[in-house]
């Protein structure tokens, strides 16, 4: 068997690459008995504790979101396994994400989502007027506002500015959280009528049986059966970008790191890029496919231009890398390209 590596630069295990040619839809993954099981029995118990007694449904399939209008919360099957988990973080460069943290953050939006087409929310004029037209189209590319009062911020990159469904679904969130004390926290902001709103809701329906229940799913695990290899590049595909950037941000990386001698500028940027990644992309909002090509096309040049950095100069210079990249970001955030011309 042909040697694979990861996009650490790690040579992939026998036993991953004989994983990678399984079918997903053969795979023996179900949320019971898994490490969800405990999440989400968690979260049903912070919506009962909230007054909620709708339970939405849940089931593994390609990635996190409620179908349509239908108030059923989708898994990514990859989080019922530990194995497949540090593979899908391994082979997309990410940093570890099957912890309880993160995966109560995202159910809590997701219930948000699922409450919202149980009590059908989105079709009553209130709703409309503090979120919007639930009806405007969805872009996976938007331009958010940093630090904007008019919404909540619970997930990373100011995702309740991406559509008004979004931001009905993070206000939820941030309402459910337990410890939050959002009325302290938003005193004063338009973000506070919105919780409001939620929590008006919440008494209001909490009780009552959904006006919906079930509808079509989303690419269900039983439906997925291409291996994971075939879904994982397809995965590569669909997120690969071109950034081209004119020549002369060498001079600028040159300046960035201008030690004639030490370890190699590319290597380090290479250690630090995930985090790196998911600094910027919190803080930003930036699309994380966008700056992940933008960051890989940085770590190209330094790496021809065979840059180095001292190692007792590695942490400020990572600093300056930090402010760099979120500089290059907010210029294609305000311009439409990350450098003009």
């Amino acid at each position: 068997m042909e040697s694979r590596k990861l996009a650490s630069g790690r040579v992939m295990s026998r036993e991953q690459q004989e994983l990678l040619s399984k079918r997903i839809n053969e795979l023996p993954l179900t949320i019971k008995g898994s490490y969800l099981e405990a999440c989400v029995a968690k979260l049903y118990q912070e919506m009962e504790r909230a007054g909620i007694c709708f339970k939405p449904k849940t089931y593994l399939t390609d990635g996190w979101g409620c179908p349509d209008k239908v108030p059923v919360i989708g898994i990514p099957f990859y989080l019922a396994d530990q194995e497949l988990c540090s593979l899908q973080a391994e082979l997309n460069d990410t940093s570890p994400v099957r912890n309880e943290v993160e995966t109560m953050m995202v159910l809590r939006h997701e219930a948000g989502h699922a409450f919202n087409y149980a009590y059908r929310l989105y079709v009553k004029p209130e709703w409309r007027q503090l979120f919007g037209p639930f009806s405007q189209p969805y872009k996976d590319i938007y331009v958010p506002v940093p630090f904007s009062l008019r919404f909540v911020h619970h997930s990373s990159g100011w995702y309740a500015q991406k559509h008004p469904d979004d931001d009905f679904a993070e206000t939820f969130a941030v309402w459910l959280t337990p410890g939050t004390e959002w009325r302290r926290q938003y005193d004063g902001t338009p973000a506070l009528a919105k919780l409001l709103y939620v929590d008006r809701m919440a008494r209001k329906y909490g009780q009552q049986p959904p006006a919906v229940t079930d509808g079509k799913l989303d690419m269900p695990l039983q439906e997925m059966t291409m291996t994971l290899d075939e879904w994982y590049e397809k995965l590569r595909e669909s997120s690969h970008v071109d950034v081209p950037l004119h020549n002369v941000l060498n001079n600028d990386l040159r300046r960035l790191f201008p030690a004639e001698e030490g370890e190699s500028a590319a290597d380090v940027l290479l250690d630090n890029r995930t985090e790196l990644i998911q600094e910027v992309n919190h803080w930003t909002g930036m699309d994380r496919s966008l700056l992940t090509a933008l960051i890989d096309e940085l770590v190209r040049r330094v790496q021809l231009l065979e840059l180095k950095i001292k190692p007792e100069e590695v942490h400020a210079q990572m600093l300056s890398t930090s402010v760099f990249v979120t500089t290059l970001v907010m210029n294609h955030l305000c311009r439409g390209r990350f450098v003009d011309i």
